[in-house]
C-alpha cells in the first residue's frame, strides 16, 4: 500500500575515470554533465558496496530530473550518443543493482524515450518512470521512507535553474536517503541578486522559496551597508557584498546540514571565464557516506 502511495501516479516498467572531460562537450553543460554523471556513478557504485553487506536493507534510486537517457537526445543508434545518468545507473550489476528505480521527468517527451528506452535495455529491472514535478516526488519519496524503514536511497538531483523548493529538501530530514544536488549558485541565485540590493518582487520571491529564507534574511546575508561623507553631508547605499556566488554556496551547505548530519565538500563548477556557475554536493546522515563523497570530490572536481 506504501509503495503505491509514494509512486501515486506512476506505471511499473517490468523491465573509472574520474578525471573531469574537457574534450566533451554538449547541449547541456559541456563536460560539467559528464562530470556530474562520472562522480554520481562512482558514488552509487560504493554506496551499493555498504548496502550489499547488509542483506536486510533495501535500496532505492531516485532522479528527480532523469531526462530522455541520452545526454544529446540523438537515438540510440547514434555514434554520438553518450548515455545518461540514468542508464549508467541502471548499468551497474556489482556488486549488486538497486533493487528499485525511481526516475522523475516532466518533460513529456523525454519521459516516454528514457520509458521506451529502459523497457528495451533493462526489462528485468524494477524501474517506475513518472512525468511529473520533482518537488512533490521528493516529498512522497520522504514519506515513504519514513514508512518503511528497510528502504535506503540515493537521490540525485540535478535540477532545471531554481525549480527545487528548499521545503521539499527539508521533507528529507530522518530519512534514509543520501542526497548529490546541483545548487545553480551563480547562474541562479547570482544572478537575481542585484549589485544595487533592488530585486524584482518575483525574483524575491523566488530566492525565498528556493533558499528557505524570508526576504530580509536574504538581505542581511548577501548585503551590506556602505556610507561615506561628502560635502552635502552623509550618504547610505546598499551594496551587494563581495564574493556573493561562493556565499551561496556556503550557504546551502549550512543549509543542509540542518536537514542532514553531514554535507560533503563542493564541487564547483565555473565556465570558460573562471565564474562559478554551480555548487555540486552531497548530504547524507553516514559518515561513511560522507568520507566516500570527499574522496570522489577531492582528487579531480575541487577547484
Amino acid at each position: 500500500m506504501m509503495l503505491r502511495y509514494f509512486i501515486l501516479t506512476s506505471c511499473p516498467v517490468k523491465c573509472s575515470n574520474l578525471k573531469p572531460n574537457p574534450q566533451i562537450m554538449n547541449s547541456f553543460g559541456g563536460s560539467w554533465t559528464i562530470d556530474k554523471m562520472e562522480i554520481v556513478v562512482a558514488y552509487a557504485q560504493a554506496y551499493l558496496t555498504i548496502m550489499n553487506k547488509q542483506a536486510w536493507v533495501k535500496t532505492l534510486y531516485f532522479d528527480g530530473f532523469a531526462g530522455s537517457g541520452h545526454i544529446d537526445n540523438d537515438p540510440p543508434e547514434s555514434e554520438d550518443v553518450i548515455k545518461g545518468t540514468a542508464l549508467r545507473i541502471l548499468e551497474i550489476e556489482d556488486p549488486k543493482s538497486f533493487d528499485l528505480y525511481y526516475f522523475v521527468e516532466k518533460n513529456k517527451k523525454n519521459k516516454n524515450l528514457l520509458e521506451q528506452t529502459i523497457k528495451d535495455q533493462f526489462p528485468n529491472k524494477s524501474t517506475f518512470i513518472v512525468q511529473g514535478d520533482c518537488n512533490q516526488k521528493l516529498e512522497s519519496m520522504a514519506d515513504y521512507l519514513k514508512k518503511n524503514k528497510q528502504f535506503r536511497a540515493l537521490a540525485f538531483i540535478d535540477p532545471y535553474g531554481m525549480s527545487v523548493n528548499w521545503k521539499s529538501i527539508e521533507s528529507l530530514k530522518d530519512a534514509g536517503v543520501d542526497l548529490w544536488i546541483l545548487v545553480p549558485t551563480g547562474i541562479g541565485v547570482g544572478r537575481l541578486l542585484t549589485q544595487t540590493g533592488k530585486i524584482d518582487d518575483l525574483w524575491l520571491n523566488r530566492l525565498e522559496i528556493f533558499l528557505g529564507m524570508d526576504k530580509e534574511d536574504i538581505r542581511k546575508h548577501f548585503y551590506k551597508r556602505q556610507s561615506s561623507f561628502t560635502l552635502f553631508g552623509e550618504e547610505n547605499w546598499i551594496e551587494k557584498e563581495k564574493g556573493a556566488i561562493e556565499k551561496a554556496g556556503i550557504l546551502y551547505q549550512e543549509k543542509l546540514k540542518t536537514v542532514f548530519k553531514y554535507v560533503s565538500d563542493s564541487f564547483a563548477m565555473r565556465n570558460s571565464m573562471n565564474v562559478i556557475m554551480y555548487h555540486f554536493m552531497m548530504a547524507t546522515n553516514n559518515k561513511a557516506g560522507l568520507k566516500i563523497a570527499n574522496d570522489i570530490i577531492k582528487p579531480n572536481y575541487k577547484l
